[in-house]
């Protein structure tokens, strides 16, 4: 265990804005959890894995926390319970957080040569876990005897915690003149047939960044846009074969990383979404009129500007007075009950893209590959995780319907404009899911 004490550690941790809200809105059929996870091209010492996981999680005071419910609001503070105990993994990843039990806000599995690290998303982004698991696997490797370096986008474990690091970063830039609101229009939501209680099927392909970055540059568009133009037409698609009196529009939710636009090193939450949408009762589009649609809003919407309106707006509301004397569970009851019914109605599924895991080169001949899983939504739809190492991008649904309509149309669409992709799945009949 590493003998550094982190003097400077608060007893307590209040909750930024997203944290709030995913904790008030946790139930057992929703789950804010998202998983990481590397193939190594070794299997997987257990042993190593769990002294790495000793030395690593000391550093990372944050990501070591309990939920409590205060007299006025959640907020964290240090679990003083044993250290996290590596697992080995589970059949239906992204277990709902259970609170009120001993379950884990932070969870590292392993199986065979897959290394997997889940976080509820009140504690950290994908961003900050991704330190995290970058910081894992370079001590893990370490304790199985590789020389690897301290790595510069990840702290040394030899150092305090930096007060940054835990900062809850979005009050600092809610100084907008003009605040923001996401439209609240009702977007079309994937129908289907219910699987028995949390059985997530996950479908993944594995893709070539290079194929699929030329495809997207005859669009004159990025990966992500290119992407996110494919899934809402896959949802057009569905949306078309239920055959509805009026079509709704099909709108995604983006995360975007806010440290790209504003200098901070929390390793919190510091996102914002953002949520290009077609309207199909505006007529037909073709492909080409999508991405091209995508393409603009994307860059029209995404600047520090209209973020700083997003932030303040969000920021206002957790400061309204009337709220700060209102006792903790009713405010939660009522953040539940609003997300229950305009939360997650003005898009039709998320997709997101943490980018490129980079490591140095001492780190790459042990990593295969990288993947992400997003848990189940409120509704029982699929979402979509992105993420590349090296040239290999893997793009993964998962849901909890038993139809495969949306990833059979997004990854066909890929194959017939000329991208390879190499599709598995854990259903038992994958539909549509074959080495292409």
């Amino acid at each position: 265990m590493n003998s550094l004490q982190h003097k400077t550690k608060p007893l307590w941790y209040k909750m930024d804005n997203a944290a709030m809200i995913y904790s008030a809105i946790q139930r057992s059929d929703y789950s804010a959890v998202y998983r990481f996870s590397a193939i190594m091209t070794q299997k997987v010492d257990p042993k190593a894995l769990q002294k790495a996981v000793d030395k690593t999680m000391v550093r990372f005071p944050g990501f070591r926390v309990a939920i409590r419910s205060g007299f006025f609001w959640y907020y964290m503070e240090p679990d003083t319970r044993a250290g996290l105990v590596v697992q080995k993994d589970i059949q239906n990843p992204c277990q709902p957080v259970r609170f009120g039990t001993k379950d884990e806000l932070v969870r590292v599995f392993y199986y065979e040569n897959r290394i997997s690290l889940e976080v509820f998303h009140a504690l950290a982004d994908g961003t900050g876990a991704l330190i995290l698991l970058r910081t894992l696997l370079a001590v893990y490797l370490r304790e199985l005897g590789y020389e690897i370096p301290y790595l510069e986008n990840a702290p040394d474990l030899n150092t305090e915690p930096c007060p940054e690091e835990w900062e809850d970063a979005y009050p600092h830039y809610a100084d907008s003149r003009v605040k923001l609101k996401m439209g609240e229009r009702k977007a079309y939501h994937q129908t289907g047939t219910s699987e028995l209680f949390y059985t997530l099927n996950v479908t993944m392909g594995l893709v070539q960044v290079d194929n699929l970055k030329a495809i997207a540059q005859k669009y004159h568009a990025s990966i992500t846009e290119y992407l996110a133009a494919v899934l809402i037409q896959s949802l057009m698609a569905c949306q078309r074969r239920e055959k509805k009196r009026k079509e709704q529009p099909v709108s995604l939710a983006v995360p975007i990383n806010l440290r790209s636009h504003f200098p901070s090193k929390t390793l919190r939450n510091f996102i914002l979404t953002v949520r290009p949408c077609i309207d199909p009762e505006l007529g037909e589009y073709t492909f080409e009129e999508i991405v091209s649609q995508v393409h603009h809003f994307m860059r029209l919407h995404i600047n520090r500007q209209e973020m700083k309106a997003y932030i303040t707006q969000n920021v206002a509301l957790q400061r309204l007075p009337f709220l700060k004397i209102i006792p903790s569970p009713l405010k939660n009851l009522a953040m539940a009950a609003g997300y229950s019914m305009l939360g997650d109605k003005p898009y039709s599924t998320t997709l997101t893209n943490p980018g490129i895991f980079s490591v140095p080169p001492e780190m790459q001949p042990h990593i295969q590959r990288m993947e992400m899983i997003l848990g189940q939504s409120y509704t029982p739809r699929v979402n979509c995780a992105v993420i590349s190492y090296q040239n290999q991008m893997t793009i993964t649904f998962a849901g909890t319907l038993k139809e495969s309509d949306v990833e059979r149309d997004f990854f066909r669409w890929l194959v017939k404009d000329g991208v390879k992709v190499k599709v598995i799945s854990n259903r038992e009949e994958p539909a549509g899911c074959r080495t292409v």
